[in-house]
């Protein structure tokens, strides 16, 4: 029969002290973000609750998002673009988005009218056709996303077929007064398809992270223990 002996010694203490020490704060912190992502999340479906919202009545900012909204204007053919890569379903194709000018102002809101499926003529964009007179727009207030990857500018812009879109780039582009915000139309516009965003702060990436981080705590513990286990003989420990 053996006897099991737990003499810690210095050095992997010290390694797993501050190794546990680190990935304890880490856990914490994640804690932390998950928690301030359901107050955001909360958030976002109290704006998406709220009473439809005129975008005639006044400028639009980031604490809009999630918003719906409705916009009253014409549509500017002219300055319609196509992003590309889009998917819907197991569909490649394109956000088309068109500037729509504000009834009674000079300021514009970009429009996500929907989504189509590349034509045969690819990499040109279909035909799509945008309505002529006065127009009303329903639908929910969108933030193009920042996280891509580009190379280059020159092979993201080419005529009207963009790769991805930012509203900083769209103002320099076309020269245009448009909202910082984008409208998601839905209903989309006939022959697309809507593109519809749900309300989400990320709070289950955070989550995970934290539960990550614990178990990687609770595996340094472990391995302490073991490390520092002796096993010996009756004889050899008289």
């Amino acid at each position: 029969m053996r006897i099991i002996g737990f003499r810690p010694t210095l050095l992997p203490t010290l390694a797993a002290g501050v190794t546990l020490a680190l990935t304890l704060y880490l856990a914490t912190w994640q804690q932390d973000r998950a928690a301030e992502k359901r107050i955001l999340q909360a958030s976002f479906e109290a704006r998406n609750r709220m009473p439809e919202l005129s975008l005639a009545t006044r400028m639009i900012g980031i604490d809009d998002l999630y918003r719906r909204a409705v916009a009253v204007g014409e549509f500017d053919s002219g300055g319609q673009i196509f992003l590309d890569n889009k998917i819907a379903g197991e569909t490649v194709g394109y956000h088309v988005v068109t500037p729509l000018q504000l009834a009674g102002a000079s300021r514009y809101v970009l429009v996500n009218r929907g989504f189509v499926p590349r034509g045969p003529a690819y990499p040109h964009p279909p035909v799509v056709a945008v309505p002529s007179g006065p127009v009303e727009v329903h639908g929910v207030l969108s933030a193009p996303s920042s996280k891509f990857l580009e190379l280059g500018t020159g092979s993201t812009v080419q005529d009207s077929v963009w790769q991805n879109l930012t509203v900083d780039r769209y103002r320099q582009h076309s020269g245009r007064v448009v909202a910082s915000l984008i409208l998601l139309a839905n209903p989309s516009a006939s022959g697309l398809s809507a593109v519809v965003e749900r309300p989400n702060a990320k709070v289950a990436k955070h989550v995970e992270y934290m539960l990550t981080w614990y178990s990687l705590a609770a595996t340094i513990v472990v391995l302490w223990v073991a490390i520092n286990l002796q096993f010996s003989k009756p004889d050899e420990s008289q």
